[in-house]
């Protein structure tokens, strides 16, 4: 199997931007374990950047369900690589509290302090996410 890395940007198309988060939180953890998929979802304010690791079949009809999902919108591809490992293994799918986060992170990758996966590259993206696994920033493992 062909294991890929896949990493995009979107908006939130509610303002309901916190209960739609925790829903899609929930319906990965629930259905990504099943499908061999891990990865990160970062939140800010109404944006999302979210990385899916896995086999490219999988990852690949996931990101086209994204796509046509309702809650997002602006869906980007930021990334999408074929990969010999996965760096984010131990998530069905983490999540990163950006409010939490050291505004210097943010500066180290952008040019201001505010998360906008809009004006990264995907390497940049990917060297950010990165730095959170290591920093020990993404929390909610399942």
């Amino acid at each position: 199997m062909t294991l890929v890395r896949l990493l995009y940007a979107s908006r939130a198309a509610t303002d309901a931007v916190a209960e739609a988060q925790a829903t899609i939180l929930r319906q990965c953890r629930a259905n990504n374990p099943r499908a061999g998929i891990t990865g990160v979802l970062c939140c800010a304010d109404d944006t999302y950047l979210q990385v899916l690791e896995g086999g490219r079949s999988a990852v690949n009809r996931l990101y086209n369900r994204i796509v046509t999902d309702p809650r997002h919108s602006d869906v980007e591809l930021l990334s999408y690589q074929q990969i010999g490992e996965r760096h984010f293994a131990g998530w069905a799918m983490g999540q990163v509290h950006v409010a939490r986060l050291n505004p210097g992170l943010l500066l180290k990758y952008s040019a201001t302090a505010r998360l906008d996966p809009y004006a990264l590259s995907g390497s940049t993206a990917l060297a950010l996410l990165d730095e959170l696994v290591a920093t020990a920033s993404i929390a909610c493992q399942a």
